[in-house]
């Protein structure tokens, strides 16, 4: 497992998160600052398992899909998820603030490591990729977070 993305989805992504504006807009994309934040918390909360979620790729499809998450490739600039999983325009914001926003993203990263705690073997769908574990949850988790960070100019990150 990679330790190391562990400990920057844990103790680095909301500190660098914090830095920015919520009205920031993105190098690319639609959203700004705050509605990303809500986005990535609700990817948390799909791997801590809530909401009834099925994947959409046909399954002769997904070894395709599943070799992206173990490759060294990141997201390309505008990579677009099917619009029954993520819809083209950003969703209204849903949180009073941005601090809101960051303190809801860290309870749903908690969620996410208490969920896998005792059982680092389960599952839980992915919409995109299917049904994955911890291990794998975290290389995902890692390129989603690192692509949005990016995508607002956060260049800390590699």
């Amino acid at each position: 497992m990679a330790e190391d993305k562990v400990l920057f989805i844990q103790r680095e992504l909301c500190s660098l998160l914090a830095t920015l504006q919520p009205e920031k807009v993105g190098i690319w994309g639609k959203m700004n600052a705050q509605q990303m934040i809500e986005h990535t918390a609700d990817f948390f909360d799909v791997s801590a398992g809530k909401g009834d979620q099925h994947c959409v790729t046909p399954e002769e499809q997904l070894p395709k899909f599943r070799a992206f998450i173990f490759s060294d490739k990141q997201f390309r600039e505008n990579t677009k998820a099917p619009e029954n999983v993520v819809p083209e325009e950003p969703l209204a914001l849903r949180t009073a603030s941005m601090q809101a926003a960051i303190d809801k993203l860290e309870k749903s990263i908690d969620a996410f490591f208490r969920y896998f705690e005792t059982d680092k073997n389960q599952t839980t769908v992915h919409p995109v990729f299917g049904p994955l574990n911890f291990d794998e949850w975290i290389l995902l988790h890692y390129k989603h977070v690192t692509h949005h960070l990016r995508q607002f100019g956060c260049t800390t990150i590699s």
